[in-house]
């Protein structure tokens, strides 16, 4: 893979932030299949851990997970780079939008474009959920946990309304209480001559 440099960090983000629809969490996706999957330039590790900070940090989270993604990549100036590149045209693009939907509303074509836009978000969204909760099923001695605290966290937010802090320090909490004691690795019985 060639190493990233600001140019092309910026084409990335700049790419990726006007020609993803839907929010965040879709730009998000695509970043992660851009920069982990097909790049490289993220580790899943790092990718996640962005992705965690980003929900955790008050205001938009893309804004959040393109600084932390561009700082983890080229310090500073990659996340100064992945802001702008990523929010400056679709935010000028937002208004215009914004502007042109009271004129376009009443239009059936129109309002079957975005039903099927919003149809392939939540696509989206699937995908990159599954992309990072994926590696902890993988592992048989963790699946069973990995399923609890992502069902958990999931109930906790749309059954209780419990916000990200709260279901992240209790994900904490089950984390630490349920894990695999040190050394505790499952091994293959010898079976006797």
């Amino acid at each position: 893979m060639p190493a990233p440099t600001l140019r092309k960090l910026t084409g990335v983000f700049l790419r990726i932030g006007n020609t993803t629809f839907g929010g965040g969490i879709p730009t998000i996706a695509a970043l992660q299949r851009e920069l982990v999957e097909q790049r490289g330039w993220l580790s899943q590790e790092d990718y996640a851990l962005a992705f965690s900070l980003a929900r955790v940090t008050p205001g938009t989270n893309v804004i959040a997970f393109c600084a932390a993604a561009g700082a983890r990549i080229l310090g500073f100036r990659g996340a100064l780079a992945a802001i702008l590149a990523e929010t400056g045209p679709s935010a000028a693009l937002a208004i215009l939008m914004t502007q042109g939907y009271e004129t376009w509303r009443s239009n059936a074509w129109v309002m079957a474009g975005v039903a099927g836009t919003i149809a392939a978000v939540a696509g989206m969204m699937w995908a990159s959920i599954w992309s990072i909760v994926r590696p902890h099923f993988e592992d048989r001695r963790h699946a069973l946990r990995s399923l609890v605290i992502t069902l958990g966290a999931f109930a906790a937010v749309s059954k209780f309304g419990l916000g990200p802090l709260s279901v992240i320090g209790l994900a904490v909490i089950v984390g630490l209480l349920w894990k695999e004691p040190p050394g505790k690795e499952t091994q293959p019985q010898e079976s006797a001559p």
